[in-house]
């Protein structure tokens, strides 16, 4: 089969409620053949666990993989005029954590996500699966500067927030609806270029003995801007 694979039942059923790129063909377990929304669906094929995993290149398949065309990256312009906050990232090279910050920006209603496009981690397999399907939905573009992408999110009439351990608090300035949020690497934060792109720098203040979150958290609280329950 040529093209890529979307893995997992998830990122599968996402893939088909998005309907942003064609699926050639599904190939499912009989187990997975009892899913209410493959019914139906021409495109399915029953195979076995083994040959299913081998096609997904993952343990994590639960029984079914699809093939389906490349992941369709949107335009810089078009993630910042969409509405909501934005999420650009810097830094992350693991492509599950890619997919966990997106399943945040999907679930935090954000316009999208900007990623570079040299020097990180891309959407893969892997990211979808992650992110169970929530990558299919969001907007995420690819930029060659991520300074100058910050740029222009100002010149739209965003403000640039980058998240590093030496910030504000917060929970003083939380993000607003047209906010870019800037997550660096969780080793060693924001590229000191990309925190000057930045109006401001915050941090979350941390209580315990652990100095630091993965930053698919740290981006869940800098996005729905939940205090503790202490304060």
């Amino acid at each position: 089969m040529s093209g890529e694979v979307v893995y997992g039942r998830n990122p599968v059923r996402e893939l088909l409620a998005a309907d942003r790129r064609r699926v050639h063909d599904i190939w499912a377990t009989g187990t997975a053949l009892d899913e209410p929304w493959l019914a139906g669906d021409r495109r399915v094929r029953r195979r076995q666990k083994a040959e299913i995993g081998r096609a997904a290149g993952s343990s994590a398949h639960q029984g079914i993989v699809a093939f389906c065309d490349p992941y369709p990256y949107a335009r810089e312009a078009d993630v910042l005029h969409g509405v909501g906050p934005v999420v650009a990232v810097d830094g992350v090279d693991d492509p599950r954590n890619l997919g966990a910050i997106a399943r945040v920006v999907e679930a935090a209603g954000c316009a999208g996500m900007i990623i570079p496009g040299r020097g990180g981690a891309s959407v893969t397999p892997a990211t979808v699966q992650s992110s169970a399907g929530a990558v299919e939905h969001r907007a995420v573009a690819r930029v060659e500067s991520r300074p100058g992408a910050l740029s222009a999110a100002r010149a739209v009439g965003r403000e640039v927030v980058g998240s590093d351990s030496d910030g504000d608090d917060f929970r003083r300035s939380p993000l607003g609806p047209s906010s870019v949020l800037v997550l660096g690497s969780e080793g060693e934060g924001l590229r000191p270029r990309v925190r000057r792109a930045c109006d401001r720098v915050v941090a979350i203040p941390m209580r315990g003995r652990v100095d630091s979150l993965n930053v698919s958290v740290a981006a869940g609280v800098l996005l729905f801007g939940a205090p503790s329950s202490a304060d």
